[in-house]
C-alpha cells in the first residue's frame, strides 16, 4: 500500500490528518425509498448513545464479576491510537431519510466553520 510515495507497513503508521473542515450540507447521492436521486443533505457528526444496562452482553458481564474472584475479563491497556475515525450522519432534506459515512482518522474535525485568519490585516 502506498500514500504519497511513501511505503507504510500497517495502517496504524498511516499519517492521520490534522484537520477536517466538512460542510453542513451536501449534494450526495440518497437511497430513500422517495427520492433515488443526489439530493441536498444536512451533515451532522454522529455520536453513539448512552450504554444500555439491559444488553445481553452488560447483564453477563454484571452476573460474572459478582462475587469473589476480582476482574473476570481482560481490561484492554495497550492503546496503540492516537485519533479515531470520524462518523458524520447524512440526512436528506426532501425524504428526511438518513445514512452515515465513515471519514478518515483525523486529530481536529469541525463543521462548517470560516477559516480563521485570513492573511495579514492591516
Amino acid at each position: 500500500v502506498s500514500c504519497h510515495g511513501e511505503r507504510f507497513r500497517s495502517i496504524a503508521d498511516y499519517p492521520a490528518r490534522k484537520m477536517v473542515n466538512v460542510p453542513k450540507e451536501r449534494k450526495t447521492f440518497c437511497k430513500g425509498k422517495k427520492c433515488k436521486k443526489h439530493t441536498v443533505h444536512k451533515v451532522t457528526q454522529y455520536k453513539a448513545g448512552k450504554a444500555s444496562s439491559f444488553a445481553q452482553g452488560k447483564r453477563r458481564y454484571d452476573e460474572k464479576q459478582t462475587g469473589f474472584g476480582g476482574q473476570t475479563k481482560p481490561v484492554f491497556h495497550k492503546k496503540a491510537k492516537t485519533t479515531k475515525k470520524v462518523t458524520i450522519r447524512l440526512e436528506c432534506k426532501e425524504c428526511k431519510s438518513k445514512k452515515q459515512l465513515v471519514l478518515k482518522r483525523c486529530k481536529h474535525f469541525e463543521l462548517g466553520e470560516k477559516k480563521k485568519g485570513g492573511g495579514p490585516s492591516y
